[in-house]
């Protein structure tokens, strides 16, 4: 080849590529790549308190039988007032109290029922029960687990024929798990455990204002 050296015959001379730069319209060379966008996920919120449940909700006695669709026949007893306590007037019965989780007291001048979705049963002794919805996400609590229900002095605690039990502790005296079906007489400070976090206790006695 004219002008070159014989020397030079077996070399490739490289040039660098030229810099691409965006033209005056902002489009890019056509061998230019762009890499696609990365796909932003969702940020998730992390520390969050959970929501929790209300820690007792309590159906008055009048909508019972609403619900039930039927009315509940009430037996009482022949002489609800023998065995309670009265107050000094000589008039005014005293009732305990029951403190479910952290929930405000509620008097036993009714039976309670207690669960995870209690119902009133067709024949009820002494009164409509109110009933007492707790939580239980891991369903330790059966539907209509327990009743407590005051007789004359003191507080009677019936298991309800409930899947895993029901725990009392008695002041002064060792935990004892009570059999499906089975009653336990107890006295105020009790504490009553129906499992997943819920406990009862039982409140010193007291004139319902």
């Amino acid at each position: 080849m004219v002008g070159m050296h014989p020397d030079d015959a077996d070399f490739t001379v490289v040039r660098p590529r030229p810099k691409i730069v965006p033209s005056q319209t902002g489009d890019l060379e056509a061998d230019t790549l762009v890499p696609p966008l990365a796909r932003r996920e969702p940020e998730i919120p992390v520390g969050l308190p959970a929501l929790v449940e209300p820690p007792a909700l309590v159906e008055p006695p009048a909508l019972v039988e609403q619900r039930r669709g039927f009315p509940v026949v009430v037996e009482q007893p022949v002489s609800p007032r023998v065995g309670l306590p009265i107050d000094p007037d000589g008039l005014t019965v005293l009732w305990y109290r029951i403190r479910i989780n952290r929930h405000e007291p509620i008097p036993l001048n009714i039976p309670a029922l207690i669960g995870r979705q209690p119902v009133c049963p067709r024949i009820a002794i002494g009164g409509v029960p109110r009933l007492v919805r707790v939580p239980s996400p891991r369903c330790e609590v059966s539907s209509t687990h327990v009743e407590l229900r005051q007789h004359g002095a003191s507080v009677v605690v019936t298991d309800l024929r409930s899947t895993n039990g029901t725990i009392v502790s008695i002041p002064g005296s060792s935990s004892q798990k009570l059999r499906q079906g089975e009653s336990l007489v107890v006295s105020a400070g009790t504490v009553v455990d129906i499992g997943d976090g819920n406990t009862v206790e039982i409140l010193p006695i007291q004139r319902l204002v």
